[in-house]
C-alpha cells in the first residue's frame, strides 16, 4: 500500500473513525485503526465489535494494500503535523512508513488478516433523514435512556415507523421521551432497539460534518443521513462515513399506556427562570430524594422542597394556567436534565393529577413530548 492525501482530509476521518476504538485490553488489535486502499479513496475502519464505524476520503493511489496499527499513534502523527501532504507507504510486514518533505515516522502495526471483518450492509431499504431534525429529535430523546445495562432494552433507543413518521423513544423507568420524526417510512416496517451510546457518537459525526460544511471554502459538504437494517445489525451513513452496530434483542416496554390521556392542568411557563429555580431549589431538594412539590393555582406556579437539615425553600414562578388548580411532587434532578435540553423560551408542564406523571411539551413542537413519573408527596 503507497499514497498521499492531504493531512486535513485524514484528520477528519480519522476523527470519526476514532469513536469505535476499543479501550478494553482483551483484544490489543482492537486498539488498531484498518487502513485499506480502493482505487482512488483510502478506507479507515475502527470496532470494538459493538460498533463499528468506516469512513473514507480521496487519495492518490501508487500501490493497493491495507495494515492496522495504533489509533493513537496515527493520530498523534497527523494532528501534529504540519505539511499539508503525507506520503503513506507500507513496508514488508506491520510497518507503516509516514512521511512528508521535512518528517519520516514509522509506526509499527500488525496485518490485516488479524483485524475483525467489518462489512456494510449492502441491498438494503434507506430511510433518509433531514440533519437538523435528527439532530434535534436525538438531542430531546437520548438522556432519558437508562445508564445501566441492567436492563438491556432500556439501555437503548427505540425507534418504530408510524404513519405519522419515525418515533425516537428513551426511558429508564422513570421518565421517557419521545419524539416523532417527520418522514415518509411508507412500505418500511421498521421496530428496533439501538444503543444509545451508537446515536451519541451518531450525533457528534453528524454535528462535525455540518460544522465542516458550514466553514467550507467551496460550498457544503455532503451531509445526507440515511439508515439501513437487518434482524441484527443497524447502519447509518452520514456522507462517506458508515456507523454500524448490533441491535438489542429484547421488547421495549409499552409506554403508550403510561401517558395521562387527558390533562386537568396546563401551565405555559419560562424555561430560564424555571430552571434557575429549580437549580437553586436543588440544594435542599437533594436531601430528601430530589422531591420538589409543584402547585399550580390561577396565574402562578408555587414550588417547595420539604423541611430538610440544611433548610428547605419555596418560590412561586408567574404562568399561564389553564383548568384546576392541582398538585404533584417531581424529581429535581428529572426536570434538570430535561430542561437542560429545551432551547425553547417557553415550556408546558401538563398534569392530570399527583398519582400520574407529568408531561412536558415544547410549544409548536406536538410531535415531542417528556414524561416525569410522580414521587410520593412529603408531608408538611
Amino acid at each position: 500500500m503507497k499514497f498521499t492525501c492531504k493531512t486535513s482530509d485524514l484528520f477528519q476521518a480519522l476523527q470519526f473513525v476514532i469513536r469505535a476504538v476499543s479501550t478494553q485490553h482483551a483484544l490489543p488489535i482492537l486498539q488498531n485503526i484498518l487502513l485499506e486502499t480502493e482505487e482512488n479513496r483510502c478506507k479507515l475502519s475502527a470496532t470494538n465489535l459493538e460498533l463499528s464505524i468506516i469512513s473514507t476520503f480521496p487519495v492518490a493511489t501508487k500501490a493497493h494494500g491495507g495494515i492496522t496499527v495504533p489509533a493513537k499513534a496515527l493520530l498523534n502523527v497527523v494532528q501534529y503535523g504540519s505539511e499539508e501532504e503525507m506520503l503513506f507507504e507500507v513496508l514488508g510486514e506491520g510497518k507503516l512508513r509516514c512521511s512528508s518533505s521535512r518528517t519520516k515516522i514509522l509506526l509499527c502495526g500488525e496485518s490485516v488478516e488479524n483485524y475483525p471483518k467489518i462489512s456494510i450492509l449492502k441491498e438494503r431499504e434507506e430511510i433518509f433523514f433531514e440533519p437538523m431534525s435528527l439532530l434535534e429529535g436525538l438531542h430531546l430523546t437520548t438522556f432519558s435512556a437508562a445508564q445501566s445495562s441492567l436492563r438491556p432494552v432500556l439501555s437503548g433507543v427505540y425507534i418504530k415507523s408510524t404513519e405519522k413518521g419515525l418515533i425516537i423513544a428513551a426511558t429508564d423507568s422513570y421518565r421517557l421521551s419521545e419524539y416523532i420524526l417527520p418522514i415518509s417510512t411508507e412500505g418500511q416496517q421498521v421496530e428496533c432497539i439501538i444503543p444509545v451510546k451508537v446515536l451519541e457518537e451518531l450525533k457528534g459525526i453528524v454535528s462535525s460534518v455540518q460544522k465542516a460544511g458550514k466553514s467550507a471554502s467551496k460550498g457544503n459538504l455532503s451531509c445526507e443521513v440515511s439508515m439501513a437494517l437487518n434482524s441484527q445489525q443497524i447502519q447509518f451513513t452520514v456522507g462517506s462515513t458508515h456507523v454500524l452496530s448490533r441491535l438489542i434483542n429484547g421488547i421495549f416496554p409499552n409506554y403508550q399506556q403510561i401517558i395521562p390521556s387527558e390533562k386537568k392542568t396546563k401551565a405555559l411557563v419560562s424555561v430560564q427562570k424555571l430552571i434557575t429555580t429549580i437549580k437553586r431549589m436543588h440544594y435542599f431538594a437533594k436531601e430528601v430524594n430530589n422531591t420538589l412539590t409543584f402547585v399550580f393555582s390561577s396565574g402562578s406556579i408555587h414550588i417547595s422542597t420539604p423541611q430538610t437539615q440544611l433548610g428547605n425553600e419555596e418560590s412561586t414562578l408567574s404562568s399561564e394556567t389553564e383548568g384546576q388548580e392541582n398538585k404533584i411532587a417531581l424529581s429535581s434532578s428529572y426536570c434538570l436534565d430535561f430542561l437542560s435540553h429545551v432551547e425553547a423560551e417557553e415550556i408546558e408542564i401538563c398534569v392530570h393529577d399527583s398519582m400520574h406523571p407529568a408531561v412536558f411539551k415544547i410549544p409548536g413542537k406536538e410531535h415531542m413530548l417528556h414524561l416525569v413519573m410522580p414521587l410520593r408527596i412529603q408531608e408538611e
